[in-house]
């Protein structure tokens, strides 16, 4: 009886991400030779990307709720039809009809059984149920009628107003601002998120003053004659209002009336001040790049502002009201970065990192502890670092130097030099437990250490070098994902690269790219933990990411293409007969899997052709074997596909494209082989 060679496993999970350096032989099973739209899961395995969303403070597409319901049909009802109860007068929008059954969103009000539907008043159906919530005869119906009310709720949300690239987003007190220029480019115009849609932030006015007494207060009404105005701050610069010797700035309200001159002026309650000259619009220059912070000067509770700056304007603060601009007395007062220590506000003007006085982000004279430090070459970004019970630590880098500086004050300050070769990229600082920064090599992670210096410096991204020099100077964003556990960095040409961490250690990183091409990146977690993400785009859009199934609308295309693996023999030819995959994932969602044999030689049958396009890498695509799974459940048992021919490695290689499912990810892979010969 002949005997047969037994059938032999191999099992690897899927870990440490892109690699397009190793050499094939040296690659371990489970690293991708290629991928896109996957991310390394900090649970284990390769995540498919979540999607994103636009937003403008109205109902965001994955906030949509479908419903059914049965109906027996007199004509014709078509997806945006709006339908009309002819009884109950509830309205709402159809995204699909069948043979027996209507499904909207949008509802208004509750459709009864047995009463007329309408569209444009003429009856088109007769409903023989009520309404039901989320529901579709299956799984892949589910989806789809999801999909197609998110579209509905979709188109409902608009741009930023104006014109150009969105040139800043920032959530604060649970409203997201938005940063771009007028229709005309001629000033840039800030928008907040409201029920309506994106809603004009008025700027007021402000005007100088001095000598001003302890009367002058917030919300008083501001008097010269017949001229008036609400104060809505008073910004005091030098000096201080018990002294009665100061000068500094009102914040008011448009004045009715005419216009303020120089001379005296009152304000409610008996203050008593000089005004230096008529008042100004406050405008903020066209362009820049935004780049914000949040915190309390203030010290008590609600006393949180946003401090902003974008390189052709004055820096600010706003708290949800009014906006102040922070007047430095720099001669170019136009900051690029902005970052709070020790209780200072930290600018930075070229070479320039100047400091306020402690807890006055408004003074900027040395008597009350202001500051600046010349590094020597352009300041591309601030980063707090944690220090010691004794300093303080802040990373401040430039193009090609790194340095630190300890103190808590201007009368201890105290700057060393980190890295006098690398620096780091205007806009790519992040801190999540330790601080990553992408420079000319790829990204660098600054960590605490024992040694001299308390910290250490290190390139975590060699594998994937070739996708970083393609890149180097196109960088334009970052941000982190604390509950993934990433560091995001986000590039000019579509592209992102998410870099997984988990307690500072290095776990993988993984290429992205976006249906849009995106010009801001930011994040925040608000007090209850929800983690929010934001995004803005050339074309005026802002968007909430790690939302929806879709890149706002458009199909997610995804891939990881594992690297050649040879279970342990690479001279060895197998028979592979077998892939088994374990997916997780928390709903419906349908995939492609296939493989590549002998290095994807043209020399080994490889099975039916499929024809693949991918803008990332050089990998030739060249035939496969494709099979196709879902599943509907919160754990998918083994997924199965069957293999053919024999090679000495095999590559194995799964594919989504769709707009219609949630993230799911591929944990592990078991390939079934018998062994043959070596190769000759």
């Amino acid at each position: 009886m002949q005997d047969f060679p037994s059938v032999q496993i191999s099992y690897f999970p899927l870990k440490g991400g892109l690699n397009l350096v190793t050499p094939p032989l040296s690659m371990p099973d489970g690293m991708c030779r290629d991928s896109l739209n996957f991310e390394v899961d900090i649970d284990g395995g390769y995540r498919r990307v979540a999607g994103y969303e636009r937003l403008d403070g109205r109902p965001q597409p994955s906030d949509a709720i479908f419903y059914t319901i049965s109906a027996t049909f007199t004509g014709a009802v078509v997806y945006g039809n709006v339908i009309t109860g002819a009884t109950s007068g509830a309205t709402a929008t159809a995204i699909a009809a069948t043979a027996d059954l209507i499904a909207f969103t949008k509802l208004t009000g509750t459709f009864v059984s047995g009463e007329n539907i309408t569209v444009s008043a003429v009856i088109v159906a007769a409903t023989t149920s009520t309404a039901i919530s989320g529901s579709a005869p299956d799984q892949l119906t589910q989806a789809q009628y999801t999909n197609l009310a998110a579209d509905i709720y979709r188109a409902d949300i608009a741009a930023v107003p104006g014109s150009g690239s969105i040139l800043g987003v920032h959530r604060y007190n649970s409203v997201v601002y938005a940063f771009r220029n007028n229709a005309g480019g001629t000033a840039a115009a800030m928008y907040k998120s409201s029920s309506s849609g994106w809603t004009l932030v008025n700027l007021g006015y402000e005007v100088s003053f001095s000598n001003a007494n302890t009367s002058v207060q917030d919300a008083d009404t501001l008097t010269q004659g017949g001229v008036t105005a609400t104060i809505n701050r008073v910004v005091v610069q030098t000096g201080t209002l018990a002294s009665g010797v100061n000068t500094g700035r009102l914040i008011i309200s448009a004045p009715a009336g005419g216009n303020f001159a120089v001379g005296a002026a009152t304000s409610t309650g008996g203050g008593a001040l000089t005004l230096s000259g008529a008042e100004s619009i406050i405008t903020l220059a066209p362009g820049g790049r935004y780049e914000f912070v949040n915190y309390n000067f203030g010290g008590g509770a609600g006393s949180i502002k946003m401090y902003g700056v974008s390189g052709v304007h004055r820096a600010f603060e706003f708290d949800g009201t009014t906006l102040v601009p922070i007047s430095t007395g720099m001669a170019n007062d136009t900051p690029k970065h902005i970052t709070v220590h020790v209780n200072h506000l930290f600018l930075s003007f070229d070479g320039s990192a100047q400091n306020s006085g402690v807890g006055a982000p408004y003074v900027w004279t040395i008597i009350t502890g202001a500051g600046e430090i010349a590094m020597g070459d352009t300041i591309t970004g601030f980063m707090p670092m944690i220090g010691s019970n004794l300093s303080a630590a802040l990373a401040i880098f430039t193009s090609n130097k790194t340095s630190m500086l300890y103190g808590n004050s201007t009368a201890d300050f105290s700057l060393v030099t980190l890295s006098f070769e690398v620096g780091g990229f205007d806009y790519t600082m992040q801190n999540i437990a330790e601080g990553y920064v992408l420079d000319a090599l790829g990204v660098r992670q600054i960590a605490a250490t024992d040694a001299f210096g308390n910290f250490s410096s290190g390139q975590i991204t060699k594998n994937i070098r070739p996708f970083i020099e393609a890149r180097v100077t196109r960088s334009i964003g970052s941000c982190i994902v604390r509950l993934r556990d990433q560091y995001r960095i986000l590039f000019n040409d579509r592209y992102a690269l998410h870099v997984t961490m988990q307690n500072g250690e290095f776990k993988g990183a993984m290429p992205i790219q976006y249906a849009h091409t995106m010009t801001v990146m930011s994040s925040y977690e608000s007090n209850s933990g929800e983690e929010f993400v934001y995004a803005g785009d050339t074309d005026g859009f802002v968007y909430r990411m790690e939302r929806g199934t879709s890149f706002d609308g458009e199909p997610i295309i995804a891939y990881v293409n594992l690297a050649f693996s040879f279970m342990k023999n690479p001279r060895l030819r197998k028979r592979y007969r077998k892939a088994v995959y374990e997916i997780t994932g928390g709903s419906y969602a349908e995939m492609d899997a296939s493989y590549e044999l002998g290095y994807g030689s043209t020399e080994i049958e490889q099975g039916t052709t499929s024809d693949i396009a991918t803008s990332f890498g050089n990998v030739n695509w060249d035939r496969f074997v494709w099979d196709s799974f879902f599943w509907d459940g919160r754990t998918l048992l083994p997924a199965e596909q069957d293999i053919t021919g024999s090679a000495e490695n095999i590559s194995l290689i799964i594919r989504s494209t769709s707009d219609l499912f949630r993230p799911f990810t591929v944990n592990s892979a078991i390939i079934h082989y018998t062994v043959r010969r070596l190769l000759r």
